[in-house]
């Protein structure tokens, strides 16, 4: 055996082991002032200055006017894991400060000309005390210094050139720290900021204490279109309490930097969350889209852990279903209202889709060009006919004699006082001439108007009492019958399923197997019978008829996979959506369809009922208003 020299383990170098801590703490000058800031918030602040220089690569100061630090403890608050946020292990069960850790400090005098100010609320005086990289001036200076906290950062990385060379651009570095500082405004609303860059004022927020000049800070912060697409949303389970806001699917952004998640307070990007949230978009956003929300949830310190993570920007819940159930249902109640009759009869009387041929909030096109065709293939045929079988049994289907193409309309699927037919229309066969319109239709209180034409077989054109409304008669049409179907199959009746002539079986790990047995009330509910044999066999003998051209093992591994991590699974839901939402496209009215304006008009009624009835369920907007101002400007009226 070959022996080496083995060094004895020994303690870190004090220096050595700040620095290690400064390359978790201080990762750029964006890290800096948000530990800063964290400090602030937690002293009580309700007003913090943030000047910078180069990008915080030169200068950083932050003064707060919070309670201050006694004059005896200053040289102690530079030392690591010198804090008085917690004094013993059970204080991190019960957490309600941004910071707790004691390290940012120290972590920072280590790489930087570091100057700490500070006046305690009870003192007359303030006292300073300075540091450069490792030497500490233990001499406290009084000066005269209003009651709060000054920390001073000079020359970042000075004695670290590994390090700095990491920096990006000024320009860049700068970019981080804005969104640092957005992030911390928009989670203290009662606390004003003011942000400025190489001597030049770029942000001024006074406290916000109503909704309304909450909303007008979230206005300043994410853009003011938000506002005009902005849906509020407060809902309470137990000890969880989701708040804030969320924007209507028509306000889109091709990238996820507008999304905004406060658990107590603290900023944290959370993979659970943002599934969560993905999912309850699910069949109103473009797959390709992100949404813009601003949540905050609200729960008890003691069932979530925030000390996982060095930048404190990752936590972990107790029990993650609960969270993630919450998140779900909330905001797809919220989605729920964004319909035609509520959009356009709400106080904000600009409309969600009012902006036509423009991008959709993010300065890039909109996507609806790229879902304008659809393919089937021969599984989901099949798929389909079943499913028409299916809800053929559950009642009988009903001529309607009123169509000249004789449709079928399918009890609880498609909308009651439909006539539209689902077929094409032989190019032989003349639309029907236009019906007059009456005089006072505009005004009788239907939010999408009166039709007055078809234009090129694939708009209905409308008036209403604000002026023009465009429909795209496939899209509204799609989510019309969407809707009905998942009403029909996942809420209002029982799953309809089917024995397997030849049960399935597949082998599974033990645990999956255990689980499945635990969850078999869930399998039930949509029309599974799954059965366990042995530690590792699970077999299939009744599956929903909507899922009988399913992979059923995969689909079942994968469901497992979801309970055993987060307690819930959604697969289920988005593969009968998915399945659901082929269907209503491929049985929504096709382009160049010839309709009658009373059939033009049941389906605009129609779509004014409908729960959100704004988009399509592959995300595109299913109308759009031109208003008389806004026609009034096409023309030069009234100038």
């Amino acid at each position: 055996m070959t022996t080496h020299h083995i060094p004895p383990i020994c303690l870190l170098p004090a220096h050595v082991a700040n620095q290690i801590a400064a390359g978790e703490v201080v990762a750029r000058p964006a890290s800096v002032v948000k530990e800063l800031l964290e400090n602030g918030l937690d002293a009580g602040a309700n007003q913090i200055e943030i000047e910078i220089e180069q990008g915080g690569i030169s200068l950083i100061r932050v003064r707060d006017n919070g309670h201050g630090i006694r004059h005896q403890e200053l040289t102690l608050a530079l030392n690591r894991h010198a804090t008085n946020k917690i004094s013993r292990l059970e204080d991190l069960e019960h957490l309600t400060t941004l910071g707790f850790r004691g390290e940012a400090l120290a972590s920072m005098a280590s790489v930087s000309r570091l100057s700490l100010s500070s006046r305690f609320y009870e003192a007359a005086s303030g006292y300073t005390i300075q540091t450069s990289g490792q030497e500490l001036s233990m001499e406290l200076e009084p000066i005269a210094h209003p009651i709060g906290t000054t920390v001073e950062i000079r020359d970042l990385f000075y004695n670290t050139p590994a390090r700095r060379k990491f920096l990006r651009t000024e320009k860049t570095e700068f970019s981080h720290l804005y969104e640092t500082v957005k992030r911390l405004a928009l989670s203290c609303f009662e606390v004003g900021f003011k942000l400025t860059h190489n001597h030049r004022t770029l942000m001024v927020l006074k406290p916000a204490t109503t909704e309304t000049e909450q909303l007008q800070r979230v206005a300043m912060l994410c853009g003011p279109e938000v506002t005009d697409h902005i849906l509020s949303l407060d809902e309470q389970r137990g000890d969880l309490r989701l708040t804030g806001w969320i924007t209507q699917p028509t306000l889109s952004r091709s990238q996820p930097d507008m999304q905004f998640f406060f658990v107590n307070g603290r900023m944290v990007r959370d993979k659970l969350v943002s599934q969560a949230i993905k999912q309850a978009y699910r069949d109103v956003l473009h797959l390709s889209r992100h949404p813009t929300y601003v949540l905050y949830l609200h729960l008890d310190p003691s069932i979530v852990d925030v000390n996982v993570h060095p930048s404190k920007s990752e936590v972990r819940f107790a029990q993650t279903g609960p969270v993630q159930n919450l998140l779900v249902t909330t905001i797809q109640n919220c989605l729920a209202q964004t319909s035609p009759s509520k959009t356009i009869n709400s106080s904000s009387s600009t409309m969600v889709n009012s902006k036509i041929g423009k991008p959709n909030g993010s300065g890039k096109t909109s996507p609806t060009s790229a879902v304008t065709n659809y393919s089937m293939s021969n599984a989901t045929t099949a798929t389909v006919q079943e499913t028409l079988q299916a809800y053929a049994a559950l009642q009988p289907p009903v001529l309607n004699p009123a169509s000249e193409y004789q449709t079928l309309i399918w009890p609880e699927v498609e909308c009651q006082t439909s006539t539209w037919p689902t077929s094409t229309v032989p190019s032989s066969v003349e639309p029907p001439p236009p019906e007059p319109v009456p005089a006072s239709s505009w005004s009788s209180g239907y939010p999408l108007g009166y039709a007055l034409a078809q234009l090129h077989g694939v708009y209905i054109l409308a008036e209403n009492s604000q002026g023009l409304i465009i429909v795209d008669m496939h899209a509204a049409h799609e989510r019309i019958i969407y809707e009905r179907l998942k009403n029909a199959a996942l809420e209002g009746q029982t799953m309809v399923a089917q024995l397997l002539m030849i049960p399935v079986s597949f082998a599974v790990s033990e645990r999956e197997a255990d689980i499945a047995e635990q969850y078999l009330e869930l399998f039930q509910q949509f029309g599974f019978e799954l059965t366990r044999s042995g530690l590792n066999l699970l077999v299939i003998r009744q599956v929903p008829t909507l899922l009988a051209a399913a992979d059923l093992p995969v689909l079942i591994r994968d469901i497992l996979a979801d309970l055993s991590e987060v307690e819930t699974s959604h697969r289920l839901q988005d593969y009968l959506h998915q399945i659901l939402a082929t269907f209503a496209c491929h049985s929504a009215i096709r382009a160049n369809r010839q309709l009658p304006v009373s059939e033009m008009n049941t389906l605009l009624r129609d779509l004014e009922q409908t729960e959100r009835g704004n988009q399509c369920n592959h995300g595109r907007p299913t109308w759009a208003q031109l208003t008389k101002k806004e026609l009034d400007n096409l023309f030069w009226r009234g100038r």
